[in-house]
């Protein structure tokens, strides 16, 4: 069973502010016997307290020697932990000025002096009452907001889960690694987010976008899904219809991305960046690329980042028709591409950006042979 001090306890506090001790008392006989009473014979008091041990409500007088009423109303308000503790004046200044001051302040009542008890706890219960179901009401809106929170991160887990799946699935058939994927996803985020802090580009590259970017890099080679084995592991030259074959990857990948699109039944924006890096991170910066041969800022920039994510990552990495190169080899040839190849202000990045690839492709290796080949190239 509750003790007597818990269930005074559970009773609502009243703080009491006033600086002639007679009208506190007068308060503390008329409000003790139902609500928890403190009270405080100054405005500074008032706020030490409150800091302290916020009160469910405050009864607070206007003419004061320190800090009046209104500065105390007005310096509650301001504080995001006292905000929506309810105040009622109860003075003796009674003017409709003075009322329409105090309720400018945040007051939600105004009660004169002489007051009648009986009024005064009707209106401190009513007031108390309202702020309960407005309590109620933010820790309710406060729990969807969790809630929603929670599902929104369970489907973002699940759907970057679906995608390194989809594109392991892609790479498990070729000769790359998982880990591949984990490289070139790091470098386009480098990229991007050195490219949002650049003039013209920083309206793009929004956090947002750049997050995106990031999910959707790993799906670049989805259409390798379809490329027949005896292409997609040829140790060998490829012949012209070999090279023709291959070059069809992008399509591929880009009807399967489209086909999601019909089943959801509406565009999604992320989807729209996975198409744009699928069909486009082969193109080339002077026209040369496949499948569309589109040059210059007609590439979709994601692809851009994308192109040069995966040559450098191609480069680096040792597959069944050549070793791996050393990194500085390997970005000799990146700047070589700059204007031919490559969008240059990406290079750019990737020259302000180079030590941070290292990193990744070190971090992400391979193999402790490729590791310790970045660690001295």
């Amino acid at each position: 069973m509750p003790s007597v001090a818990e269930n005074a306890n559970a009773r609502p506090t009243i703080l009491v502010v006033d600086d002639i001790p007679e009208n506190l008392e007068v308060m503390h006989h008329i409000l003790g016997s139902t609500y928890r009473v403190r009270m405080a014979s100054s405005g500074r008091r008032a706020l030490d307290l409150a800091e302290c041990e916020p009160p469910d409500l405050l009864l607070l007088d206007v003419s004061m020697p320190d800090l009046d009423g209104y500065a105390v109303c007005r310096a509650f308000k301001a504080q995001v932990h006292l905000a929506d503790i309810p105040v009622i004046f109860v003075t003796a200044n009674a003017t409709d000025n003075n009322e329409q001051v105090g309720l400018a302040c945040g007051a939600v009542d105004y009660v004169s002096k002489p007051f009648n008890p009986a009024l005064l706890l009707a209106r401190i219960k009513n007031h108390l009452e309202l702020k309960a179901a407005g309590d109620r009401l933010r820790a309710y809106h406060a729990e969807l907001e969790r809630e929603v929170e929670r599902r929104t991160h369970a489907l973002v887990v699940a759907r970057d889960g679906a995608i390194l799946a989809m594109a392991s699935l892609a790479e498990a058939r070729d000769d790359e690694t998982g880990n591949h994927l984990r490289r070139t996803q790091g470098y386009v985020r480098v990229l991007a987010e050195d490219l949002a802090r650049q003039p013209g580009f920083a309206d793009v590259m929004s956090t947002s976008y750049i997050e995106m970017l990031s999910k959707s890099a790993p799906l670049h080679d989805i259409g390798k899904i379809g490329i027949p084995d005896e292409i997609l592991r040829k140790a060998g030259k490829f012949t012209h219809e070999d090279r023709a074959i291959m070059q069809g990857h992008p399509g591929i990948g880009r009807r399967a991305i489209e086909k999601a699109e019909q089943a959801l039944g509406e565009p999604i924006e992320f989807l729209t960046v996975a198409k744009e890096i699928v069909y486009g991170h082969h193109e080339k910066w002077d026209g040369s690329g496949y499948p569309q041969g589109l040059s210059g800022t007609a590439i979709p920039l994601s692809a851009r980042l994308m192109a040069l994510a995966d040559v450098y990552d191609a480069l680096i990495s040792a597959r069944v028709y050549k070793p791996a190169m050393p990194h500085a080899e390997a970005a000799a040839i990146i700047r070589a591409g700059s204007g031919v190849h490559f969008d240059p202000a990406v290079v750019a990045a990737f020259d302000r950006c180079e030590a941070r690839f290292r990193r990744i492709a070190h971090d992400f290796s391979d193999s402790d042979t490729q590791a310790r080949r970045l660690e001295v190239a």
